[in-house]
């Protein structure tokens, strides 16, 4: 398998996986890669997010409107510093959500997703 089909693939797992955490919850970078047996690949969890693009080309089933990328949030509950419009846009949603953010932080508690993983028993 090739480089550029090996990131595909890992971006396709991402987004599918993305894609499953329910309305009103959210889950970490890191769950993520442990949900797609990558536990240590949680940074390039966040990069693949933010290759996500308004529209991809036509057979490219992944796009800003159908994997909700502001469910996902650090490990410590918060969003991840980034440009400004963007860390507004992801409180904004979460808040539509009814997702309780207070200093850009998430009770995980209250709002974590974190289905149970192999690696569970390994971090």
């Amino acid at each position: 398998m090739s480089r550029q089909d090996e990131a595909r693939a890992f971006h396709y797992a991402v987004y599918d996986t993305v894609q499953q955490i329910p309305y009103g919850k959210v889950t970490s970078y890191g769950h993520i890669a442990k949900l797609i047996y990558k536990p240590k690949n949680s940074r390039h969890v966040g990069q693949a997010l933010k290759y996500l693009s308004i529209e991809g080309p036509n057979d490219y089933p992944y796009h800003l409107n159908n994997v909700p990328w502001w469910r996902v949030i650090n490990g410590a509950g918060a969003i991840s510093p980034r440009d400004e419009s963007s860390v507004q846009r992801q409180l904004q949603l979460l808040i539509e959500e009814g997702v309780v953010v207070v200093n850009n932080k998430v009770k995980l508690s209250e709002f974590g997703w974190f289905p149970e993983t192999e690696f569970d028993d390994y971090t």
